[in-house]
Parts: C-alpha cells; structure tokens; sequence
C-alpha cells in the first residue's frame, strides 16, 4: 500500500493533528480531582478524524496487522458516524452509560477503547523504531503486538499475527510508503509519542472516573 496524492505526508498529518488534541486536554491532563476531566470537552469530530489519519499506517505493515487494520477502521468510522449527534467523547461515553451498554458489541464507548488501543500499538511501535537498530520491523511489531493486542487475543489470532510478522516491510520499506526519511520520520513519530500520552491519559480518566475499568 503506498500513499499518494492529498496524504504524501501521512506521519506530519497524524503528529499535528494529536498535537492539536493534546493542546486541548493538556491543561487538565495533570488533575487529580475524579470530575475535572469535565472542565475541557474533548470534541468527538476532531478525535476521530485524527484516529482516520493513522489508518493507513496498518495497511502499510501487511498481513500481520491486517486484522487490526479492519477492526480499527469500522471502529474509527463508527467514531466518526457518532460525532453527527454526540458532540463530545463526555457525552458519547454517558449515553452509553445511560443505556447500560457500555460493554456491548458496538457501543460507541467500546468502540473507544479499542480505537485507544490501536494509537498505543502505534505508540509503542513508533517508540521501538526510535529505538531499535537496524531495518528490521519485525521486533519493534513484535514488542508492540505483545504490549498491546496480545493479551485481549486468543491463541488462534496471535499465532496467526507471530506468522505475519515474517512478511512485514523493512524499515527502509515503510518510509518509502510514507514518503519519509529516516530524520523526518524519527521527528514526526516522535511529536506522535509525546502529544498520545496526554490525550491517552484524558480518555483513560473518562473511563476510570465513571468506574468503567479499561482492561475489557
């Protein structure tokens, strides 16, 4: 999968756009009281189409994360279809609360946490490729796989990820299909990390001040 056209730039697109996100959380990401995760609403429409723009980084890493790309996807856009109505994660989250089916198949507030779930895969993914050596993807997908995903997956689903894993791009490969350099990349996967962590920490505090538990 390459990237063309409007997207040539797909690693700055997706860093800008969490930076935004995380300017607008970022005064009340340090707050210790339960509810003042409140005081600034975190707009559904923005969030969402900043979680669009990663989308083509699963599709970039092959079969491997092929089952993580569908699923992000159809979440994203279930996302997307709930900004119309429900302006803010706050809202979209109480209504769910609400109805009493935060936990079901298909709830918007499922459907965010597994969206969540897939910005940390990245994170963590990102972290390994600053890190790590060589052209290899396979260990930084590796680790990234087993932070993450791995523990909600059944056996069937990780062997069949740990056999992808062995048709991942290289290195050099994906930032070709980003249109990237080692320097550039390296910069914008950085700025992706650091404005992820405040924006996390926010969603993580909606959950956890309405007592709904992020390990589900």
């Amino acid at each position: 999968m390459a990237i063309n056209g409007d997207d040539q730039k797909p690693l700055r697109k997706i860093s800008e756009a969490f930076m935004e996100l995380a300017n607008t959380v970022k005064n009340n990401s340090n707050s210790q009281t339960p509810d003042q995760e409140d005081v600034v609403q975190l707009e559904t429409a923005p969030f969402s189409h900043a979680c669009s723009l990663v989308s083509p980084l699963f599709g970039c890493l092959g079969i491997a994360f092929k089952f993580a790309e569908i699923d992000y996807v159809a979440k994203v856009h279930d996302l997307g279809e709930a900004s119309q109505s429900l302006g803010t994660l706050q809202l979209m989250i109480d209504r769910d609360v609400e109805a009493n089916c935060v936990r079901k198949a298909g709830s918007h507030t499922r459907n965010l946490l597994r969206v969540k779930r897939g910005l940390d895969m990245v994170r963590v993914l990102f972290e390994q490729i600053i890190t790590t050596e060589g052209n290899s993807l396979k260990n930084p997908a590796s680790t990234a796989y087993a932070q993450v995903f791995a523990p909600y997956h059944g056996w069937a689903i990780r062997k069949a990820v740990a056999a992808g894993m062995y048709a991942l791009p290289t290195k050099a490969q994906l930032l070709k299909k980003l249109n990237e350099d080692e320097t550039s990349a390296r910069i914008q996967m950085q700025n992706y990390v650091a404005a992820l962590a405040p924006v996390v920490t926010y969603i993580d505090k909606l959950f956890l001040s309405r007592e709904l538990g992020l390990d589900w």
